[in-house]
C-alpha cells in the first residue's frame, strides 16, 4: 500500500488523483442538491464544447460529468500501474515531465473507448430517472414513431429502447416521417421537446467538420439546421 501511495503522489499520476478528487467534490455537491447534475451541458450540439465533443467521442446518452468521471478514473488506474511496472524503476530526472505528459496522453486515449462502452452500457437504466432525460439525450438516435397530423410535434423512442418517449419538435409542414432514425440535436427547456436532424445529415456533418480540425481551417458553424 505504500508503493501505491507513494505512486499516486509521483508527476504524472498525481494530476489525476487531484482531478478526481475535484470530480467526488463535485459529485459530492450533486448528491445533496447544491450543483447540477448538467452543469458542463448545453442545450445545443451546434458549436464545439465539452458536451458536442464527448458525444462525437461516443458518449451520447450520459452526463458529460459522468463521462469524465469514467475517462479519469479508468486513465488514472493506468497511469498508476504504469507508473508502478514501469517509471519508478527507471532514472527519469528532469525527462520524467515529457515522458508522465506522454504517459498521460497515451492514458486518455486508451482509456475513452473503455469508458464509452461502459457509459453505453449504463445508459438505458440512467434513462428512466428523471435528471438523465434532458440535455444529455443530446446526440441520441431516435425512431419516429408517431406525427402529430401537419402540427409541429412528433414523437419518437430513443433507438433500442422502446419504453423510451421523446418529443421532437418542428417547423410546421416539416414532420420528420414515420419510422425514420433522427438524431438529438437541441434541446428546448420551455417545451421539454428536441430539435432532431437525420441521421445520414448528422453523420455527414460530423465527417465534415472533423475534416476541417484536420486542415487546421478556420471553424465554421456545423452545416446542419436545428430547425426541423
Amino acid at each position: 500500500m505504500e508503493h501505491v501511495l507513494h505512486a499516486a503522489m509521483q508527476f504524472p499520476s498525481i494530476v489525476l488523483v487531484v482531478l478526481l478528487g475535484l470530480l467526488a467534490f463535485y459529485w459530492l455537491l450533486v448528491l445533496i442538491r447544491v450543483a447540477p447534475l448538467d452543469l458542463f451541458e448545453r442545450d445545443s450540439l451546434k458549436e464545439d464544447h465539452l458536451a458536442s465533443t464527448l458525444v462525437s467521442l461516443g458518449f451520447a446518452g450520459v452526463p458529460a460529468i459522468l463521462a469524465l468521471s469514467v475517462i479519469l478514473a479508468i486513465s488514472a488506474a493506468l497511469t498508476l500501474t504504469i507508473e508502478l511496472l514501469v517509471l519508478r524503476w527507471l532514472p527519469l530526472g528532469l525527462i520524467r515531465i515529457p515522458v508522465g505528459v506522454l504517459v498521460l496522453w497515451l492514458s486518455m486515449v486508451a482509456a475513452s473507448p473503455i469508458a464509452a462502452s461502459i457509459c453505453h452500457a449504463l445508459h438505458r437504466g440512467l434513462h428512466r430517472y428523471r435528471p438523465f432525460t434532458r440535455r444529455c439525450l443530446l446526440g441520441e438516435t431516435v425512431v419516429v414513431t408517431e406525427r402529430q397530423g401537419r402540427g409541429e410535434l412528433a414523437f419518437a423512442v430513443i433507438d433500442n429502447e422502446p419504453n423510451s418517449a421523446v418529443t421532437l419538435h418542428s417547423k410546421e409542414g416539416t414532420l420528420p416521417l414515420q419510422g425514420e432514425r433522427r438524431v438529438l440535436v437541441k434541446y428546448l427547456p420551455s417545451e421539454g421537446a428536441y430539435r432532431s436532424v437525420s441521421e445520414q445529415d448528422y453523420l455527414e456533418t460530423r465527417v465534415h467538420l472533423n475534416k476541417l480540425r484536420l486542415n487546421r481551417k478556420k471553424r465554421h458553424s456545423a452545416p446542419y439546421s436545428t430547425s426541423h
